[in-house]
């Protein structure tokens, strides 16, 4: 239409938080669109821009006019609208005053639920400037943000305090004011490059005028592939490779309108110090991008993003360099004076840190860690002294200096301080990955050892937690169990340790001893863990009927649920599945009515059909080899083998009465089908697969 052309609004703001930015030019775009649909201004392509001083979104092919609408209007319902003599009540006045008629002129509605006053009224569209100041209003206070705050004499409210705003339809400027403020066609560049207010032409123009009068790249996404570019290309001028975290590459994004890397270097000397350690405060507390060789070593170096393009680069880079010397000193400090004592010497102090208030304190942990671990070694034949060991170091790294001042270094602090203090190597390593997996998708323990104390520290929590009666709910999850009961299945599941997870909590159960005053409380760990299970798998695509059906099972082994579950897989695959799958369900539904009583063996004197004396020699054969597969734990080919069961079962529902009038007969059909479905779901309940064509 004529008067469809582009929306622009821009909220001009002073520097605004980095983690809000793009939030709230988000939430400007959506609201806003909402509203105008809502108005019926039809409107069209939402983009948003954000950087640190401004918000704007600009919405395509808006109309200028809403159209004219035909609203209907409901008023009282007719029994309460008239009296007995059909004269009008105050109800049926007052509608009628409502929408600018007489009672006479409104018309009836009859519906199921009864016979109602209604009118049609023809409204008249309006135009987008009336209704756009009100919409506005709405919109800024119903965008969300952490806390609003007042400026000057105001009554108005936002994160930060609005210098200008722009509105725009097309290049028309719409007039109305909101946050104190009237519209306008002025914006504003660069802080430094380009202070001066200039005119936007037209809405469409907002984005190349800003980055050609404005020294702006206005697009979120086109000014973060900016960073990154000069990050990239700054790091290949000093001979590295930037670790670019996606948080930091945003929030710096968030930071700058016009992004310029300049690289810097430090003292070689600080590079005794873990990297890990450098690498967090260079990104944390100076937003800067660490350098690494090719070889993963840390590079005495950084790129940092400048918002401006400094005349004097030279000094730009120096005082960058002298604002990150301080805190790499730190870092030095703290290494050094950690030195000074050994690892296990902050044992002692563990027992001044709670780890929760019934369970005791981290040193109360630590005991625990070490008789679990102790156990796990033993059960998986890996070296128990070695596991015992990494279970006392374990917590020791959180007294240290680098860890209260790193957070992030635990476990890490206490891979390197052990290994310099001479601890097996498989001990070191297993101090940082009794962690691991951090979060979903991360990596598993590397080493045995490790894989042995993040189970054992896992496996305390959840049965120390559960067991004092806290399961998590809702979202509600402090101790993160959710999380930790995944991690513990994907550690032996993926590492292929065939352990048992009910007798593992067990032994959780009773080194946890008197801190529980119900231990019974610990039996409900194990279902919420293997809850777990159905979203691991579905992660993985696997179909939800097939770990259904090996949940059925009842297994409490992680790997052999895994084996179930990829056998299960391949067999649902199979011609014959669906068959077996529909014969399984019938046979279940025979033997709900069977009673418990059936005989053992099949009597092989009582069968007189050709057909169930063939299913009788067919299961007995095939029984026997698919449980001599199980037995060995290949459940693909055992199931595979019990495939041949299709026809022979087929054939016996088809030519065979199960429910015989002699009794002797009937059960002896029925103990018959007893052995095929128990052959069947020896893996899995393979009749809760859903393989209907």
């Amino acid at each position: 239409m004529a008067d469809q052309k582009d929306l622009l609004v821009e909220l001009g703001c002073e520097e605004l938080p980095a983690g809000s930015v793009l939030p709230l030019a988000e939430s400007l775009g959506k609201l806003l669109s909402d509203a105008l649909k809502a108005e019926a201004f039809e409107p069209g392509e939402v983009s948003v821009y954000a950087t640190p001083r401004r918000i704007a979104a600009l919405i395509r092919n808006v109309r200028g006019m809403q159209p004219d609408r035909e609203i209907e209007r409901r008023g009282p319902a007719v029994n309460a609208a008239f009296d007995d003599a059909g004269n009008p009540k105050p109800a049926a006045t007052g509608f009628a005053k409502s929408v600018g008629v007489e009672v006479a002129d409104l018309e009836r509605l009859k519906t199921d639920k009864g016979e109602w006053l209604y009118y049609k009224l023809q409204q008249k569209g309006e135009a987008l400037s009336a209704k756009l100041p009100a919409m506005l209003d709405k919109v800024f206070a119903d965008m969300p943000m952490p806390k609003r705050m007042r400026w000057a004499d105001l009554d108005t409210e936002f994160l930060r305090p609005v210098h200008w705003l722009l509105v725009m339809h097309g290049d028309t400027t719409l007039p109305g004011e909101a946050l104190g403020l009237p519209f306008g066609n002025e914006t504003r560049g660069h802080r430094f490059h380009a202070p001066q207010p200039f005119a936007i032409n037209n809405a469409g123009s907002y984005v190349a005028q800003l980055l050609e009068q404005g020294h702006v790249v206005a697009d979120f996404a086109e000014r973060r592939a900016r960073v990154v570019e000069e990050v990239t290309k700054a790091a290949a001028g000093f001979g590295g490779n930037a670790v670019m975290d996606d948080g930091l590459i945003d929030e710096v994004t968030a930071l700058v309108e016009w992004p310029v890397a300049i690289a810097g270097s430090f003292e070689e000397e600080y590079l005794a110090v873990p990297k890990e350690a450098l690498i967090q405060t260079m990104q944390e507390n100076q937003r800067y991008f660490p350098l690494l060789a090719d070889d993963g070593s840390l590079l005495a170096g950084f790129i940092t993003i400048s918002n401006i393009v400094s005349s004097d680069p030279q000094k730009v880079r120096e005082g960058n360099e002298r604002v990150v010397r301080p805190r790499l000193a730190d870092a030095m400090f703290f290494w050094t004076q950690d030195q000074k004592k050994t690892l296990e010497s902050h044992l002692e102090s563990l027992k001044t840190v709670v780890f929760q208030q019934k369970l005791g304190t981290l040193y109360d942990k630590t005991l625990r860690l070490e008789i679990l671990a102790g156990t796990i070694a033993e059960a998986i034949g890996a070296d128990v002294q070695q596991c015992k060991r990494a279970a006392r170091l374990s917590k020791c790294d959180l007294m240290t200096e680098m860890v209260y001042e790193f957070a992030a270094m635990q476990g890490i602090a206490g891979r390197y301080y052990s290994a310099l203090e001479g601890e097996a190597a498989e001990v070191s390593q297993a101090l940082e990955d009794q962690y691991l997996p951090k979060h979903a998708g991360d990596a598993t323990p590397s080493g045995e050892v490790g894989r042995v104390l993040a189970l054992a520290d896992k496996l305390d929590t959840l049965a120390g937690i559960i067991g004092i009666g806290q399961m998590p709910s809702g979202t509600k999850d402090p101790f993160a169990l959710r999380r930790t009961s995944l991690g513990l299945l994907r550690i032996m599941i993926e590492n292929e340790m065939d352990l048992d997870l009910a007798v593992l909590l067990d032994a959780a159960r009773q080194a946890l001893g008197d801190k529980l005053e119900k231990p019974e409380r610990v039996d409900d760990a194990l279902p919420y863990v293997l809850d777990r299970l159905p979203g691991y798998y579905a992660d993985q695509g696997v179909p939800a009927d097939v770990v259904d059906a090996v949940m059925a099972s009842g297994t409490t082994r992680p790997l052999d649920f895994d084996r179930r579950v990829k056998a299960v897989a391949a067999f649902r695959e199979l011609p014959e599945a669906q068959a077996l799958a529909g014969a399984n369900k019938r046979i279940r539904n025979i033997l709900k009515k069977a009673g418990d009583d059936l005989p053992a063996d099949v009597d092989a004197g009582l069968l007189s059909e050709e057909a169930e004396k063939h299913l009788a020699v067919v299961v007995a054969e095939a029984g026997a080899g698919a449980a001599a597969l199980f037995e060995q734990g290949d459940y693909a080919a055992g199931l595979k083998e019990l495939a041949v069961l299709r026809a022979p079962v087929d054939d016996f529902f088809e030519h065979v009465m199960v429910m015989a009038e002699d009794e002797a007969v009937r059960r002896n059909r029925q103990a018959l089908l007893a052995q095929v479905a128990g052959h069947c779901s020896a893996v899995a309940d393979i009749a809760r697969l859903n393989l209907e064509s």
